[in-house]
């Protein structure tokens, strides 16, 4: 009997137990199964992608020329520039032109000698053909062939043509502004075009530095007489009005001890005599050597000797102090900001001594 109640019990705790395995089986597998657990899935997912702001750089950009507010390429691949003001700065920034007018161009400038660039020939002759036929994205007038542009406009419609010369002419009321700034405006829209904002930007920064030494440096009472010496000749750049120099005189408040009737702004100078000069006595003479900045003059006669060589001028107080100053040697034909950087700077150092 107590044999036949053992058994049962056993039987019983056996099936008991199979019971609570088949349940735990079931349950583990409908968990398994269950799209809705909370418990994260273990195959990665990729993340979901995220628009990101795009900034598109621009491709071109609003410069003011001399007519007004011209839209023009930012970093165009055809260029050609007729502006000896903007030669040197180009040049500087690596930038590749088409076509320049090689004989107005120092000789030493990349652009000269790369036979890849194409010529125009002088302002005064120029193949203006040149200019159509090599497709340009962008001309750049200036100066010389200020002129010229309505001209250059008609025969590449397609292009982008700026006109970034500044009157310092004879017709001009104020030089002096008019060459300060035309020289910021005109490097600070090529630092736009070009991308070279940075650069650009320092180039003005030291071109007004060089203003304010120089300004800084003249003493208010000495008397200036400034000319232009070409072909062994002494030519009067007249204040406001004679080239190179002229302006100068507004910018600086220069007194100059000599008046000419009729003065101009012509690339020689006016007519004087040594003997005129040196009635007025001056205090200081500044030269601008035309046949240095010419690369065809090899045989000119240097205008330090035609200056010291007169025996009209050997006893004014400019050459007997010694107080002559002379332009950089290309200024004729380099006349960038650089340029004027370099001679506004030298006037401060000579004025200073």
């Amino acid at each position: 009997m107590r044999k036949l109640l053992l058994l049962k019990f056993t039987i019983f705790i056996m099936a008991f137990a199979f019971m609570l395995t088949g349940c735990a089986n079931s349950t583990n597998g409908t968990a398994a199964a269950s799209p809705a657990s909370d418990t994260p899935p273990l195959v990665s997912e990729a993340p979901p992608e995220v628009s990101q702001p795009t900034d598109e750089q621009p491709t071109e950009v609003e410069i003011t020329d001399i007519y007004g507010t011209v839209t023009v390429p930012i970093n165009p691949q055809r260029v050609v520039a007729l502006d000896s003001r903007t030669y040197e700065t180009l040049s500087d920034w690596g930038i590749k032109l088409a076509a320049v007018p090689k004989a107005i161009i120092p000789a030493d400038f990349p652009f000269v000698s790369d036979a890849s660039v194409q010529d125009i020939g002088s302002h005064n002759d120029p193949n203006l053909e040149v200019i159509a036929a090599v497709d340009p994205e962008l001309v750049i007038v200036g100066q010389r062939f200020g002129g010229r542009y309505e001209e250059i406009k008609a025969l590449v419609p397609n292009a982008v043509v700026i006109n970034l010369n500044f009157d310092v002419s004879t017709d001009a009321d104020t030089p002096g502004d008019n060459l300060v700034n035309g020289f910021k405006n005109s490097t600070l829209a090529l630092g736009r075009i070009f991308d070279k904002n940075a650069e650009s930007e320092r180039l003005v920064a030291d071109f007004d530095k060089a203003i304010a030494d120089a300004k800084a440096a003249y003493n208010g009472t000495d008397t200036i007489i400034s000319v232009i010496v070409s072909g062994g000749n002494i030519g009067y750049s007249a204040p406001h009005s004679g080239r190179v120099w002229g302006p100068m005189y507004e910018v600086f408040g220069w007194l100059s001890p000599l008046e000419v009737d009729g003065a101009t702004s012509d690339h020689q100078g006016d007519d004087i005599s040594v003997e005129a000069i040196a009635q007025s006595n001056p205090d200081w003479i500044f030269v601008l050597d035309r046949d240095a900045g010419t690369s065809s003059a090899v045989d000119a006669v240097p205008a330090q000797d035609v200056i010291n060589n007169s025996p009209a001028l050997r006893n004014t107080t400019a050459i007997s102090e010694g107080q002559t100053f002379y332009a950089p040697k290309d200024t004729y034909t380099n006349e960038s900001i650089q340029t004027y950087t370099e001679l506004f700077s030298d006037i401060a150092a000579a004025l200073a001594k």
